[in-house]
């Protein structure tokens, strides 16, 4: 069964060119799927095109086996996690109360929330006792990521949407918390569609990757058959991280 599927999807705005067009792919339940290509290419459209922050102009978009037209938007959006670059967490809140924003919304009892809470900063390696009361300009880049991973996955929804998570941390971070991904992912066996422009991180965290092209998907695959795509346009994405992606043919992060 599809977690998230896209049939023959396409969406733009007036006047111009489609930033999707024809787009067709399949996020089987429980698999991680990168989606990479060059900046403009509809990665972050396709995203947008899940939890109906944008509807398609032609085509559907099926979310948990319904068409994203036939949900409620905040219920479809309560059901998909949402992780960007940016964390887009609130300043003024702690980090249990950044932590717990949708499971207040959804009202669980206190006593839930609380037990949630503990669980998912276990979860993604902050010691509750310590970070739970603190105030995001105590944590670092890395930490605010993790809190974010966090919040996004409070409700416990089946679908994760991710938005270049890593993008802006360090090397040493990103490696660290690619780590921390691919140990929460195995425990919980979320949904994810990951967009990044990273290939080495798309090999590395995704079961199947999706490249795209001027909206349209031009590769799909497992994420090691990748590397034996001759495609021209793939090849040029590949050749800009090789000399990332061969160190770690020895047992390294990719």
């Amino acid at each position: 069964m599809s977690g998230v599927e896209f049939r023959q999807v396409s969406f733009g705005h007036s006047r111009q060119t489609p930033i999707l067009d024809g787009f067709t792919l399949a996020v089987d339940a429980g698999e991680v799927v990168a989606l990479v290509g060059a900046s403009g290419a509809g990665k972050t459209t396709a995203l947008k095109l899940v939890n109906r922050l944008l509807v398609p102009h032609a085509g559907t978009v099926w979310v948990q086996g319904r068409d994203s037209r036939e949900w409620d938007p905040i219920r479809l959006r309560r059901a998909v996690g949402y992780v960007i670059q940016e964390v887009g967490l609130f300043p003024h809140l702690t980090v249990a109360d950044n932590v717990s924003v949708v499971p207040r919304l959804e009202r669980w009892e206190a006593s839930r929330i609380s037990t949630r809470v503990r669980e998912l900063l276990e979860l993604i390696g902050l010691a509750p006792d310590t970070y739970a009361g603190r105030w995001l300009d105590e944590l670092s880049g890395g930490q605010r990521q993790r809190v974010g991973v966090a919040r996004a996955l409070a409700a416990d929804p089946p679908v994760l949407l991710m938005d270049e998570p890593f993008g802006a941390l360090d090397p040493v971070t990103r490696r660290q918390l690619r780590g921390e991904f691919r140990r929460i992912q195995s425990q919980l066996r979320k949904t994810v569609l990951l967009v990044t422009h990273d290939m080495a991180e798309a090999m590395a965290l995704a079961d199947r990757i999706g490249v795209l092209e001027a909206g349209k998907l031009i590769w799909s695959g497992p994420a090691r058959g990748i590397a034996h795509c001759e495609d021209p346009r793939v090849r040029t994405l590949l050749d800009a991280v090789t000399v990332t992606v061969r160190p770690d043919a020895n047992g390294g992060d990719a």
